[in-house]
């Protein structure tokens, strides 16, 4: 069995319009979610010993925020393929993971996309199709390693978007 936590970057700052895409930082509320993502992962033991993360620096500080509430230090893995990805270069990228509790951090459009084709069956939140800012899947795989991951087989276990938790 292999777990998979999908999560889009947290809030990202538009102050100044001359920083590049890759090179934005999050807001203040992107800053927040991010700490309550991380306490709402713990509260369910949703603990990754494997981060994939878009070497944007959005992504990057959205785990970040995320880490301190977790246990443990997980094997991080900054991932420029991720950047802006697609769902067949993220699909790429995880199959080479080899942790039993992945954590992947990326972007739309492509993460909700990404997540839209691993599983079964969406869950009933009707953000999902959106799949906004914060947004986090949590879905398990009947496979022995990531390399023999398909579409369609994810079975939702959660899934949440951090404005439905905030503290």
């Amino acid at each position: 069995m292999k777990r998979l936590i999908l999560t889009r970057h947290a809030k990202s700052s538009w102050d100044d319009p001359l920083t590049p895409d890759h090179d934005r930082p999050l807001n203040e509320r992107g800053k927040a979610a991010a700490a309550d993502l991380g306490q709402w992962l713990a509260s369910r033991g949703y603990v990754p010993d494997e981060v994939l993360v878009s070497d944007s620096l959005r992504t990057r500080k959205t785990w970040s925020g995320i880490a301190p509430a977790l246990p443990g230090t997980p094997l991080l893995e900054l991932k420029p393929a991720l950047y802006h990805a697609g769902p067949d270069v993220m699909l790429a990228v995880l199959r080479h993971a080899s942790g039993d509790c992945v954590m992947l951090i990326g972007h739309n459009p492509g993460i909700g996309e990404f997540a839209g084709r691993l599983v079964a069956r969406a869950p009933a939140n009707p953000e999902f199709a959106r799949y906004p800012t914060g947004a986090t899947l949590v879905a398990d795989f009947d496979i022995d390693r990531w390399a023999d991951l398909k579409w369609g087989t994810g079975v939702v276990h959660d899934f949440m978007v951090p404005r439905e938790v905030a503290t």
